[in-house]
């Protein structure tokens, strides 16, 4: 056998992950690397050194060594071409040379190892190799699962359909007074009896769920426990997220990558909330092509009143539309929707009945579905050009829609993985960069129409389709869609009602692909 171990150890000698070759305790590969540091001599530079039984072969990472140990009649240039190639595999998998992110990967590593080394030989691979042997991606497995994924879609659709006809024809049975068909195989009374079952157990597990699923519901007006428990329910994760960021845990939400406390600061509920409350809440989902072109934008409005006082149940709200962008509008049930189409003005049909106290009730909401690109409210334009050893990065922002103001905005690129930290240009505002996801966080506290535009710029290792797709997070105190309201009065006597109002405009996705 001609090479015994591979180990990353620490300059004391203290090992952090070893794999054995041969048959070797762990007193004695222990005790080969502490002995290690204490045979190569101050001040001068070698890639090697013996000792009676073994050879050192090795490589200096930063506060690391790559230590190969061999066997004395061993072919020092084969040793030291593929201690090259382990020192290659290291950066590959971890994103800093730091003893906790060696053992962190430790796994990773021993699994690269093995197929640099079989047997104590060195095996005929190249990088490209090891990774996509480690991945072990497979064309064949993506087949068979895309394959299976569609025969399940299409037994759920026969399903679907069977369970339609099933009930169709129960409920056809029930006019004319005749007994359900029964299924196959079974008697009629007790294939009737399995039927209606079988009937109601597929109607519920199917039907109803695709029901919810197309028609959504607007948020009831009564008063039952069933909110509060799920705004209980927040409170608990909230205290739990408290209790972790005390115990010094960083806690990142995965949808916008700040920290619930950041979101919290800028959409804060007014300190002196009035017996009637209104929140208006807008969510963006947007997909935008690198070339500019939108791909698609959908805005979802909201508005919640809540009322805390009873003596202010029978009011009416008042909503200015100054919307020009065709937002197609849709009130509860229970309001009137001819005085609110005519007037612009909530209020239930019933003028005798008053709002639910103590409740959350959906008012009124809106969606806006649009291709235009003059409707985009922050256009983000990526250009990465490829130069001598990698890419220039230029991206810029500019603000479309000047009556905004975006906060605590963050743009996030990708970046190729194992190519090091990016080199920054010109750049307005901050950045961060996350070694461990790969990406590099522009960040920029506020975008308003006196910082409409900015620009960053980087190089990095890598090729132009590496840095998408760019997304974008932001919150805001302005609504996009121009509704709000304006006032609120009682319904006798038509006289005014002190209120607040609290809105906030969020990011569901925002991609430039």
């Amino acid at each position: 056998m001609v090479l015994l171990a591979a180990a990353v150890c620490t300059k004391a000698g203290k090992a952090i992950v070893s794999r054995q070759f041969v048959e070797m305790t762990r007193t004695r590969i222990e005790g080969l690397l502490a002995a290690f540091p204490k045979l190569m001599n101050t001040g001068k530079q070698h890639t090697f050194v013996e000792t009676e039984s073994v050879r050192y072969v090795y490589q200096p990472m930063e506060k690391l060594y790559m230590v190969l140990i061999t066997t004395k009649n061993s072919n020092i240039l084969e040793d030291l071409e593929t201690l090259r190639l382990f020192s290659r595999v290291i950066p590959e998998y971890c994103r800093a040379l730091e003893e906790t992110e060696i053992s962190d990967h430790c796994f990773d590593l021993i699994f690269a190892f093995d197929e640099i080394v079989a047997l104590g030989y060195r095996e005929n691979v190249n990088l490209a190799q090891i990774r996509t042997f480690t991945e072990m991606d497979s064309h064949e497995e993506k087949v068979f699962r895309a394959v299976r994924e569609t025969q399940e879609r299409e037994a759920k659709a026969e399903m679907r359909r069977k369970a339609k006809e099933l009930q169709q024809a129960r409920r056809d049975a029930e006019r004319q007074g005749k007994k359900a068909p029964g299924f196959g195989g079974f008697g009629s009374s007790g294939g009737s009896s399995m039927s209606n079952n079988a009937v109601s157990l597929i109607s519920e597990t199917i039907i109803e769920p695709e029901k919810t699923k197309s028609a959504p519901v607007p948020s009831r007006p009564s008063g039952s426990g069933k909110a509060l428990k799920l705004g209980a329910k927040g409170k608990e994760v909230d205290h739990f997220v408290d209790k972790l960021k005390s115990e010094g845990e960083t806690i990142v939400t995965p949808s916008s990558g700040k920290r619930p406390s950041e979101v919290a600061k800028v959409l804060a509920p007014p300190v002196n909330m009035e017996s009637v409350h209104l929140r208006v809440e807008e969510k963006i989902s947007l997909t935008c092509s690198r070339d500019g072109g939108l791909q698609n934008m959908e805005v979802h409005g909201l508005i919640m009143l809540r009322v805390s006082d009873d003596k202010f149940g029978r009011i009416r709200v008042h909503i200015d539309n100054e919307d020009k962008k065709g937002v197609q509008l849709q009130t509860h049930p229970n309001v009137d929707k001819k005085l609110f189409t005519s007037d612009s003005v909530i209020g239930l049909k019933n003028p005798e009945k008053s709002f639910p106290v103590n409740s959350d009730v959906g008012v009124l909401k809106w969606r806006l579905q649009s291709t235009e690109e003059s409707f985009i409210p922050l256009t983000i334009n990526c250009w990465p050009s490829e130069s001598g050893n990698g890419c220039d990065v230029n991206i810029e922002y500019e603000l479309q829609e000047e009556r905004l103001e975006l906060n605590d905005v963050v743009i996030t690129i990708p970046l190729p993985a194992g190519v090091g930290s990016p080199v920054i240009g010109d750049i307005d505002g901050d950045y961060h960069h996350d070694s461990r996801r790969n990406t590099l966080e522009w960040t920029l506290p506020v975008i308003d129409s006196k910082n409409k535009t900015g620009s960053l710029e980087f190089s990095i290792a890598g090729h132009p389709n590496d840095f998408f797709p760019v997304t974008v997070s932001f919150v805001s105190k302005k609504n996009y869609c121009s509704l709000h309201v304006t006032k609120v009065n009682q319904v006798d006597g038509n006289s005014p009602v002190r209120y607040s109002t609290e809105t906030s405009f969020l990011v569901d996705k925002y991609e430039i692909l």
